[in-house]
């Protein structure tokens, strides 16, 4: 077996294993055993419960997982910066803070709050990188624009605390990464949504690739690149928008599994896209699956436990960054 395969494989069998894990745990506690006769054979009330109130959390937490990763990978490649990530550079806030206002205003369109977070998204990305652009797009000054945009979008979507009571329940579940109370409903709309973004984001990673070798290298290769930076923009827009319309805002997925995935297999993102698919679902369902068992019954919410992880990431990668020799000439 070859190095990639085993990489796969072993992430694909950790992933089943975790999910398999936080089935059985949790307030009602199951056997192996009795998990699998009771979805066989059914006849087990524990077994119908955890199918109702814990599977669909299990599930929104991967696909929601799997589906920032990539678009952290994709914007990577965009923007050219190991740094970009849909929850720094405002993206997600921007997704959150317009489904927030769908669910608030017009609740009977919550089946479409995610193509309504997409437009949010789309303008995040938008303001970003249109600001971030000077003779090039500039790491530093993209993540410090980024953090604005986030700040900005973050602070209107809290200000709507201060309107009530409905309006209170509507952002606490818009921005809240706890996956409590997620419904087989919350899983059909992301897995539509962002199944569709998956699908379209598994074959683009030729063209990453080729962004990655210099606009004029790609350019001679016959590669479109506004056409191609648009596209895979909007693929990282759909992706992200909707993992924070159903899963809440969550920081940094889609800068670390990217990376491990970097680590493990290389720059390729031919290999790099279906790993942080597997990775960001790995990833998510272990930040909620401690989150909810470590202090039970009490539970923390999974954003918590990606920021206490992936703050210090992000300091090591911004020294990384800066210890690079192309820095050091400049």
């Amino acid at each position: 077996m070859s190095r990639t395969s085993g990489v796969f494989a072993a992430s694909a069998l950790l992933l089943l294993a975790v999910a398999v894990y936080s089935a059985m745990t949790g307030s009602i506690e199951l056997g192996f055993g009795e998990l699998v006769q009771g979805l066989i054979h059914g006849g087990n009330e524990q077994v119908e419960v955890v199918k109702d109130l814990r599977f669909p959390r299990i599930f929104v937490a991967m696909l929601a997982g799997a589906a920032l990763a990539v678009s952290g990978a994709l914007l990577q490649a965009v923007m050219k910066n190991p740094l970009a990530e849909p929850g720094i550079i405002g993206i997600s806030s921007g997704a959150g803070l317009v489904s927030l206002l769908v669910v608030t205003l017009f609740p009977m369109l919550y089946f479409w709050s995610p193509l309504f977070a997409v437009l949010g998204g789309g303008l995040a990305c938008y303001i970003v990188y249109s600001l971030s652009w000077r003779s090039g797009l500039q790491p530093l000054r993209l993540i410090l624009v980024g953090v604005a945009v986030n700040a900005t979008f973050t602070g209107l979507g809290q200000s709507f605390n201060y309107r009530g009571s409905y309006a209170v329940t509507s952002v606490n579940q818009a921005i809240s990464s706890i996956f409590t109370m997620k419904t087989w409903d919350d899983v059909t709309i992301l897995a539509v949504f962002g199944g569709l973004g998956l699908l379209l984001a598994l074959p683009l990673g030729a063209w990453c690739n080729m962004l990655a070798f210099g606009d004029e290298t790609a350019r001679s290769l016959g590669l479109r690149i506004l056409h191609v930076r648009l596209l895979l923009s909007a693929v990282a827009v759909l992706l992200a928008s909707v993992a924070t319309a159903i899963g809440g805002l969550i920081l940094f997925a889609g800068l670390l599994v990217p990376h491990i995935g970097r680590l493990l297999l290389g720059p390729s993102f031919r290999l790099l896209i279906p790993f942080s698919a597997i990775g960001g679902a790995l990833l998510i369902l272990a930040a909620d699956t401690i989150g909810r068992t470590v202090l039970a019954p009490a539970e923390v919410p999974a954003s918590i436990i990606m920021t206490v992880i992936g703050g210090p990431f992000l300091i090591m990668m911004l020294r990384r960054d800066d210890r690079r020799p192309d820095k050091r000439r400049a």
